[in-house]
């Protein structure tokens, strides 16, 4: 399961709210690619479902997740967070054993690894 924060969901509202079109079969879509310093990044985008994708439900927002990053990111919950350093949404994630200095990416357990190849 995945779900959303308070200010997450609202901010996602907000952009949703001023995005043209049926926002009723849009949602925050979650997703993990190879890259970084660390391995994964994740990829946070506003999508429409697609075949394969799992979607959860929090906040009155659909989550879609595709699959393949599925084993990635189940159990995280994904925060919008305002500071100095500037806004931005934020993914607390159980799976991470490591993450690079500057925050942009991460690498989780050996066997989550070795089973996504």
């Amino acid at each position: 399961m995945i779900t959303i924060t308070d200010k997450g969901a609202e901010k996602v509202h907000e952009f949703l709210a001023a995005q043209p079109g049926d926002v009723g079969v849009a949602g925050l879509r979650v997703g993990v690619r190879g890259g970084g310093c660390s391995g994964f990044q994740y990829q946070l985008a506003f999508d429409e479902q697609r075949a394969g994708d799992v979607v959860f439900e929090s906040h009155g927002l659909r989550l879609l997740v595709d699959s393949e990053s599925l084993p990635f990111v189940r159990g995280a919950q994904i925060d919008y967070e305002e500071s100095l350093q500037g806004a931005g949404f934020k993914v607390n994630n159980p799976n991470v054993v490591a993450a690079c200095g500057c925050g942009s990416s991460f690498r989780v357990a050996e066997e989550e690894q070795v089973s996504a190849v």
